[in-house]
């Protein structure tokens, strides 16, 4: 077995991040010429959030693995990240007329990255 290189890491971090952005970016125009405004920008909500989630625990983990310094700040942000989402969608419901529902799909837009990314290391790990 192999140890991977040093840019591994973060060529599949790169790669997450664009098909997060590539993602969300199509499902916000989909949702918005098939169901409306209100889907397009909830779905764009959401995949926001599922972004700034990823990118939060990416710094996370640079700080943990002594890459980065630990910062005070990375823990609070760790722990208030749920209340913020919280946050967002108690307003989205009572005040907006964006789609919950939208909203909601699109925070699992990193989820769907990660899972291009092990898809695409399955395809491309044997070469």
């Amino acid at each position: 077995m192999t140890t991977p290189d040093e840019g591994y890491y973060q060529r599949a971090e790169a790669r997450i991040a664009r098909v997060t952005m590539a993602l969300a970016a199509g499902g916000a125009v989909t949702m918005f010429v098939w169901r409306g405004w209100a889907w397009g920008a909830g779905f764009a909500l959401g995949a926001a959030a599922s972004w700034l989630g990823f990118h939060w625990l990416r710094q996370v983990v640079h700080a943990v693995s002594g890459e980065g310094r630990p910062r005070r700040r990375l823990a609070v942000l760790g722990g208030l990240r749920y209340l913020l989402l919280g946050g967002g969608a108690y307003v989205i419901v009572r005040y907006s007329s964006i789609s919950l529902a939208a909203a909601l799909a699109g925070l699992f837009v990193s989820a769907a990255a990660v899972i291009v990314e092990i898809l695409f290391e399955l395809t491309y790990a044997r070469t």
